[in-house]
């Protein structure tokens, strides 16, 4: 009785030992004295104690390897490129992937220098960021089929970032930056040249239309001083037409009087300020035209 109180502990850890539980999207590898039997599934496993051990697990999920990969370009341009690798291991070959590749991670690493490293050489700098997807693909169709013999399949490959040198930079940005500057400065000199002839155009129909107001209001003036003299002479029988215009300038003086006090900003030329100085200017005019006539 005593003996077998001795055993329990010893059959409980035997029991302990003999059941084991594999996670999910997980593999697990059984060995027998050494020697490969079986892939335990996700779950509860039963192995036998002290015969059967696990050798390891084996994730199923997708991983994701970053390579930072340093290389120069066609024009001899140095740049850092960072590469995504995502992969996982094959269920249906998870035994090579377990068994063949001591370090997965540096295997796929070598490949990505190996790939970047012969592409990115007869590239130029500036078509780098636009053929980044090409290399990624390269890097991929390389990947893939060398890594799918070892059991690993390569889901995507990303070429994430592209760091070329500070100073390079430095100088790509100065080189944009004035390349914008120098669009600006003739975008800004097409729209003051715009600004500009569109306002000639305006001051010169402005005064075309200020002429023709001109000529018409000096028309007016004309026919309207024709008809006052040929009322003055149907309506008051004796006068001379120089007395008559004497009348009707002395009359446009006091208006033209009237019209300056009602404005007082405006811009004239003062004549003689006296109701007298309007029947010499008078004379001046008539003195001129007949002076005209003779000659």
């Amino acid at each position: 009785m005593f003996s077998f109180f001795i055993l329990i502990p010893f059959i409980l850890i035997i029991i302990g030992l003999s059941f084991y539980v594999v996670n999910q999207q997980s593999v697990a590898f059984v060995e027998r004295f050494g020697k490969f039997v079986r892939i335990a599934s996700p779950g509860l496993n039963f192995k036998i104690p002290l015969i059967e051990t696990i050798r390891g697990k084996t994730s199923l999920r997708v991983t994701q390897l970053d390579v930072e990969v340093e290389t120069k370009t066609h024009d001899n341009v140095f740049v850092r490129i960072t590469a995504s690798v995502q992969y996982r291991v094959l269920p249906e070959k998870a035994y090579y992937a377990f068994y063949t590749l001591d370090n997965a991670e540096a295997q796929i690493q070598s490949f990505v220098f190996d790939v970047v490293r012969a592409r990115v050489p007869n590239i130029l700098l500036d078509d780098i960021f636009s053929k980044k997807d090409e290399i990624a693909n390269s890097v991929r169709e390389e990947l893939k089929e060398v890594m799918n013999e070892f059991g690993y399949d390569i889901i995507k490959a990303l070429v994430t970032d592209i760091n070329p040198d500070a100073k390079v930079k430095a100088a790509m940005n100065e080189i944009n930056e004035s390349q914008r500057l120098r669009v600006a400065a003739m975008e800004r000199g097409e729209a003051e040249k715009i600004i500009k002839v569109k306002q000639a155009e305006a001051d010169a129909e402005s005064r075309i239309l200020q002429g023709q107001g001109i000529a018409g209001e000096r028309k007016a003036i004309i026919d309207g001083l024709k008809d006052s003299l040929s009322d003055f002479h149907s309506n008051v029988p004796g006068m001379e037409s120089h007395e008559v215009m004497n009348l009707i300038m002395l009359s446009q003086y006091f208006d033209t009087l009237k019209e300056m006090s009602a404005h007082g900003k405006m811009n004239s030329i003062l004549m003689p300020h006296s109701p007298s100085g309007v029947e010499d200017l008078a004379g001046q005019i008539r003195n001129a035209i007949i002076a005209a006539k003779k000659v």
